[in-house]
């Protein structure tokens, strides 16, 4: 099965990143999918960071042929395989079931986020920018979305109130990716997809939420200083 593991990865890779065409696209949960209407729920982000999905799709397909033609029997790229190919797997109809049914896409969505973090700590670091960094980049932003459908349902279905639910979250989003940014503190890649969310966060409060403004922008201090801290101090950091 480890010979075919560059190709399905390669396969995955390519059918997650053309699944938005069988679709209408995702840019956040709708307000009419839940109980209580969601109209703009302060732990999503504004509407344009959802673009970031367009340089995740290709940064991964570069990757994922590089490997394939490239890197197919390299242990440290085969390392990472197996989790990034299941998590790529499920985000294939990740689109279709937040369209249709949001608690089915937010399990699918941590699923895919956890094994997204397995692959990226797997990794090997000998070609940094085609192999660890894509995987970073797409579990970064993935912990962040896990976070946004998690505080998503607790305030559509009445279970707290949506700024409870997204100060609970925002608070959970940090400390997975901190205690994430310690075990491979070097890898802005990670960190970087996390800041980008909080600041759609930030954009998505102003100008007068300040609890999670606040939040937010204490978390992006805490993950860029961490990042550049462990840049400027050298590999073992």
């Amino acid at each position: 099965m480890k010979r075919y593991l560059p190709l399905v990865v390669l396969v995955a890779t390519l059918t997650f990143a053309l699944s938005p065409l069988a679709s209408t696209g995702f840019n956040g949960f709708t307000p009419d999918q839940f109980p209580v209407v969601q109209n703009d729920p302060p732990v999503q982000p504004a509407g344009y960071a959802f673009s970031i999905w367009g340089l995740i799709y290709a940064w991964l397909i570069v990757g994922a042929g590089y490997g394939f033609w490239r890197a197919a029997e390299d242990p440290g790229w085969q390392a990472m395989r197996t989790p990034l190919a299941v998590s790529l797997t499920v985000g294939t109809f990740w689109i279709a079931a937040a369209n249709a049914a949001p608690i089915l896409a937010t399990v699918m969505i941590v699923a895919m986020a956890v094994l997204a973090i397995l692959a990226m700590l797997r990794a090997g670091h000998r070609q940094p920018w085609l192999q660890v960094r894509p995987v970073a980049l797409y579990a970064g932003w993935l912990t962040a979305a896990s976070g946004v459908g998690i505080g998503v349902l607790l305030g559509g279905y009445a279970i707290l109130s949506a700024q409870s639910a997204a100060i609970l979250c925002l608070i959970g989003v940090l400390a997975v990716a901190l205690a994430v940014q310690s075990a491979h503190p070097r890898e802005w890649g990670y960190p970087a997809a996390v800041v980008w969310a909080l600041v759609g966060v930030i954009v998505q409060n102003a100008p007068s939420n300040w609890p999670v403004i606040i939040l937010a922008a204490l978390g992006i201090a805490a993950l860029m200083s961490r990042t550049l801290f462990s840049v400027i101090k050298g590999p073992n950091t």
